[in-house]
């Protein structure tokens, strides 16, 4: 077994490392301050196709794995986890078109949104649908070559700023999963409107809100795959994004021990750096230890998918570790910065918010146990 990254891999991981320290890091604090969505590093990430990394080069990619992706989204994360999280929604837009979609879909939808020119997002959740996608209540119903899309979205990440939406319906609900299905809504969309933004905690260069359907007409030939596939896409790109945000926490974790390492070596109490008493040195020891096995769980898991096998064990595991490890290692690193890691607008302080977010989003750490257990009892 060989625990070593490619020379492609490397590559990937080496230029972007140089681009978020470049332009996201001087970036980061503002963009957190202002909680304002940064589309112009947006456009710099679309102009080196970063949101196409695992996708074929015919329909706009890069032609990597998604082991590249994770390798990129770690060190935008380790920058900025606001933007590690946009990739996240670049990610569950993309990848619905390109497992489920027409070879027209696939050219029509795939290039713009692999090179920046158009932004995507992912509509599942509901007010009352969060943790159980299948109580949702959204309706799909045909008429003619069209389907008339009734219902509500919330928590949808590039809600009101994205063009492209993979929204999820139900086409028959007497059927449970079987009877919802994927549909392709474009922004402007007659009856598609976007409802309040909200105000997040952590990833504020984010832009999160609801969508609404009223009587709104989307073409039949708009849908992914054939009715009752929706449940099958949702969870197929669910396993892949759940390790991307696996890649996030890694950055948050790394992030953590690097701000934690500097500051303890700066900063002195009692005549001497604080690094030099035994109550910090363990700290810093577990988030190290922590972060090196989060990392090693995503990885597995990239690999696995890479490798096209079944991954949803392998990708809760990485997302559920990653995102605890990075919580720990942002609540120790507050510890270590004492009040100025209380402080808001520091780093730390800062990195303990986005954290918080991962324990959530795509998947609570409840029902990643859940996934889990699952499977293990499955086997």
């Amino acid at each position: 077994m060989k625990f070593e990254l490619g020379t492609r891999e490397r590559e990937i991981q080496s230029f972007v490392s140089e681009f978020a320290t470049a332009e996201v890091l001087p970036r980061a604090a503002e963009i957190d301050r202002k909680g304002k969505f940064p589309m112009d590093i947006v456009k710099r990430m679309g102009e080196h196709k970063l949101f196409g990394i695992p996708f074929p080069a015919e329909y706009g990619g890069l032609g990597d794995n998604l082991m590249c992706y994770v390798l990129a989204v770690e060190e935008l994360s380790k920058a900025s986890a606001s933007i590690g999280f946009l990739c996240c929604a670049a990610l569950i837009s993309l990848f619905p078109i390109y497992f489920a979609g027409s070879e027209e879909q696939k050219h029509r939808y795939m290039e713009p949104l692999c090179s920046g020119e158009k932004l995507g997002a992912f509509a599942v959740t509901e007010p009352a649908a969060g943790s159980d996608p299948l109580s949702m209540e959204t309706t799909a119903v045909r008429e003619g070559d069209e389907y008339i899309l009734n219902g509500r979205k919330a928590f949808i990440t590039n809600a009101a700023v994205a063009d492209i939406y993979v929204v999820f319906a139900y086409t028959d609900k007497s059927k449970g999963r079987r009877g919802m299905s994927a549909f392709i809504v474009e922004k402007g969309t007659e009856g598609f409107s976007f409802s309040r933004l909200v105000e997040m905690t952590g990833m504020r260069g984010c832009v999160v809100g609801g969508l609404e359907f009223h009587d709104c007409r989307v073409p039949a030939a708009n849908m992914l795959g054939d009715e009752g596939d929706g449940f099958r896409i949702a969870m197929a790109t669910l396993d892949r994004d759940r390790i991307v945000m696996g890649s996030i926490g890694v950055g948050i974790a790394r992030a953590c021990v690097e701000a934690s390492k500097r500051y303890a070596s700066e900063r002195k109490q009692f005549e001497q750096p604080i690094a030099n008493f035994q109550a910090v040195q363990f700290m810093i020891a577990d988030m190290a230890m922590r972060a090196e096995a989060a990392r090693l769980l995503t990885y597995k898991a990239a690999y696995l998918a890479d490798s096209g096998e079944r991954i949803t064990k392998e990708a809760s595991m990485a997302k559920l570790y990653a995102s605890e490890t990075a919580f720990q290692a942002a609540t120790s690193a507050a510890q270590i910065h004492g009040g100025l890691g209380c402080t808001r607008g520091s780093l730390v302080e800062r990195l303990l918010r986005d954290a918080r977010i991962l324990s959530i989003a795509v998947g609570t750490s409840e029902i990643q146990r859940v996934v889990i257990a699952r499977e293990e009892l499955r086997q």
